[in-house]
C-alpha cells in the first residue's frame, strides 16, 4: 500500500477540489445557496440540475474532510510542540544536575545510623547521607553537634527542611523531631565530617 500522502499535500488537494466545485457552480451562475427553482417555484431549467446538487454535494463533504483534515495537522503540531517541549525540559533538567554537581557545599556531619520506624527514617534520611543543611544550621555556620541538638530541642512537632548529598546529588526532605518509641527525638546518629 502507498504511504499516506503527507497532510498538508491533503489539505491542499481537498481545497483544490472545493474550489474546483465552486467554480462550476458559480459557471452555472447559482452558487452554492442560490435557488434551484424558478419564481413559480419549477425546476429552473436554465441549469444543469444534476451537476449543481452533486457540485454542492461533493463541497459540503469535502469541507468536512477538510474539517477533518485540519483537526490532524492540528493534533500533528501539538504532538510535535509537545515533544519539543519534552526535549527542551530534558535539556533544563541536565543543565541544572551539571549546575548542582557544581555548586553543592561540602557537608558538614554525615548519618551513621538510621533507626526503622523512627522520625528520621519516616522523613527518609538514610545511612551515609552527607548533610549540608539540617533546619537553620548550614555549612557556614556549623560549630559542632550542639548547634544540631539545639535546633532539634527548639522543633520537637515543627518540620525542619534537611538537605543532605546522597550520590553526588542534592536532595532534600522534611524532618518533624518528635517523641516515638525510641530515643531521642530524631532516631538517627548523626557524626561531624572532620574537614
Amino acid at each position: 500500500a502507498a504511504a499516506e500522502p503527507q497532510l498538508p499535500e491533503k489539505k491542499d488537494e481537498i481545497e483544490e477540489q472545493i474550489k474546483a466545485y465552486y467554480d462550476v457552480l458559480e459557471d452555472q451562475g447559482v452558487g452554492v445557496e442560490g435557488p434551484l427553482v424558478d419564481a413559480e417555484g419549477y425546476p429552473r431549467d436554465d441549469v444543469n440540475l444534476y451537476q449543481i446538487r452533486n457540485a454542492r454535494h461533493n463541497i459540503s463533504c469535502l469541507q468536512n474532510d477538510h474539517k477533518a483534515i485540519m483537526a490532524e495537522i492540528e493534533e500533528a503540531l501539538h504532538k510535535l510542540h509537545a515533544r519539543e517541549k519534552a526535549k527542551r525540559g530534558q535539556d533544563e533538567v541536565e543543565e541544572e544536575a551539571m549546575e548542582q554537581q557544581v555548586t553543592l557545599p561540602p557537608p558538614f556531619a554525615r548519618v551513621d545510623s538510621v533507626t526503622e520506624g523512627s522520625p528520621a527514617s519516616g522523613a527518609g534520611l538514610r545511612l551515609g547521607d552527607e548533610i549540608i543543611e539540617f533546619g537553620s544550621v548550614n555549612t557556614e555556620n556549623f560549630q559542632n553537634l550542639q548547634n544540631i541538638a539545639a535546633v532539634v530541642q527548639h522543633s520537637e512537632g515543627k518540620p525542619l527542611r534537611v538537605s543532605v548529598i546522597r550520590s553526588g546529588q542534592k536532595a532534600q526532605m522534611s524532618l518533624t523531631p518528635q517523641r516515638w518509641s525510641g530515643r531521642g527525638l530524631l532516631g538517627c546518629n548523626i557524626v561531624p565530617v572532620q574537614r
